[in-house]
């Protein structure tokens, strides 16, 4: 914008100074040149006056007398100097006093009585004045002016006007340099406003400045910020709420898993609805969280030791179900892999994708857990694969929140999906390689970039 601004404004000063300069300096040489020729048409008349009385003779006189001719000399002679135009009076018998001149159409038409000026071929200009009266026949007073006697002083005023000229461009570039410099300040203070608008920093505010219109987009952008920090409290509340609201049927099936005659059954169903209740309470104390992550840094979280936990856990349903659940992840010796994501959810992603398998294959269909690591091991991620024995996903269909082609609400795979852009990283949907279907989760290291939008994901088929 700052460039764009500057190239406007030159453009712009370089065609009215021009369309104001060019006429000046045309008009300062014009006016030069008619100052030159007055000045030198009022000395050929000077002149032609001295000679009328040093010539004087009457009608049928001879030639001039040696006498007058050398006063009409020496008056010539004093009419040329350094610097002065030249001066030669050309006598009725042809004879030239002062400065050789030749006898040319002009000079004849002159001595008729008419005196002119004519710029001759070779540049210049000439005023010719005539002389009647005198001995001899009408004399012409010849006074020639050169190129640069009669344009003296217009390289100076050009000099002049050029000056002004770069200095007004000077000037305008420097106010339309001070002008971009404010428009790109504003804007890019706007920019980063909304920068961290879309980092999830719903604090930041624009400080509204500079031109009126940036002025109203910092007001709309801080409305902006202000509707969607109402819109994510409303939503936070209501799932915090809607959670709550499961603590009572919770509490009721604890009672009843405790009035269970079988000890065992009482006591694995009573560990299920633990498992719920701390299920609820991560709801609502996640609903309860800052928007704002606090300073701590990035969460972290080791994905194959999560995903073994979670596969123990799911293995006892897998094998009254008659499933094979196979997990495939770096021992805890092999060292961690290392992603962005808290455990928590982490888990929870996990329980989704297994539970996922559950839900939408029949009994005795196994499934594969594999963990790896990232290629680029420095900056760690990794990359879980689930691969079930089931009829697998439509063909041509993508499951994505409140559609998952199974008469679900979608919503767990989109806790996958969620939790795999918050690190930085994807999830890819297709099929296994026995028909079933196989979603791969990949997620960022530690280090990797949040990224702005984490309200929805693409995935690839």
């Amino acid at each position: 914008m700052r460039r764009s601004i500057l190239l406007v404004t030159a453009a712009t000063t370089a065609l009215v100074l021009a369309a104001l300069l060019v006429p000046l300096s045309l008009l300062a040489r014009s006016h030069a040149a008619d100052r030159a020729t007055a000045d030198a048409t009022s000395r050929a008349h000077s002149l032609a006056t001295g000679l009328g009385e040093a010539l004087a003779g009457g009608p049928g006189s001879g030639a001039p007398a040696p006498a007058a001719r050398h006063a009409a000399a020496t008056l010539v002679t004093s009419a040329n100097g350094p610097g002065l135009p030249r001066t030669s009076v050309i006598l009725g018998d042809g004879a030239v006093l002062g400065s050789p001149a030749p006898v040319t159409d002009a000079v004849r038409l002159a001595r008729y009585g008419r005196a002119f000026t004519y710029e001759p071929s070779g540049g210049g200009r000439t005023v010719l004045v005539p002389v009647q009266g005198v001995a001899g026949g009408t004399a012409v007073v010849h006074v020639a002016l050169s190129d640069e006697q009669l344009y003296a002083g217009t390289l100076a005023s050009s000099l002049a006007f050029a000056g002004i000229g770069a200095g007004l461009m000077l000037l305008g570039l420097l106010f339309a340099d001070r002008l971009g410099a404010r428009l790109v300040r504003s804007t890019r203070r706007l920019a980063a406003v909304a920068d961290r608008l879309a980092g999830g920093d719903l604090t930041a505010r624009a400080e509204p400045s500079g031109p009126p219109e940036l002025r109203l987009v910092a007001r709309q952008l801080n409305h902006l910020a202000e509707r969607i920090h109402g819109f994510l409290t409303a939503e936070r509340e209501n799932a915090a709420d809607l959670a709550h609201r499961l603590r009572t049927p919770v509490a009721a099936l604890r009672l009843d898993a405790e009035g269970l005659r079988d000890p065992a059954e009482a006591e694995r169903i009573a560990a299920d609805v633990a498992a719920l209740e701390r299920s609820v309470d991560d709801v609502i104390r996640t609903a309860r969280k800052p928007l704002r992550e606090d300073g701590s840094g990035p969460p972290q979280a080791d994905l194959a030791a999560v995903t073994r936990a979670r596969a123990d856990f799911w293995l006892p349903l897998a094998e009254d179900q008659g499933r094979t659940l196979e997990c495939t992840a770096p021992a805890p010796g092999g060292g961690p892999v290392l992603v962005r994501a808290d455990e928590a959810e982490l888990a929870a992603a996990v329980d989704a994708l297994i539970g996922n398998v559950f839900d939408h294959t029949p009994e005795g269909a196994g499934m594969r857990l594999t963990v790896a690591p990232a290629a680029d091991r420095a900056s760690g991620g990794g990359r879980l694969t689930v691969e079930d024995e089931g009829p697998g996903f439509p063909a041509g269909h993508v499951p994505a929140r409140g559609r998952s082609g199974g008469g679900s609400t979608g919503l767990g795979l989109d806790i996958v999906r969620r939790a795999a852009r918050e690190s930085g990283g994807t999830v890819e949907f297709g099929g296994a390689a026995g028909g079933g279907a196989r979603i791969t989760a990949s997620f960022g290291g530690p280090a990797a970039r949040r990224p702005a939008d984490t309200t929805g994901a693409s995935a690839t088929v």
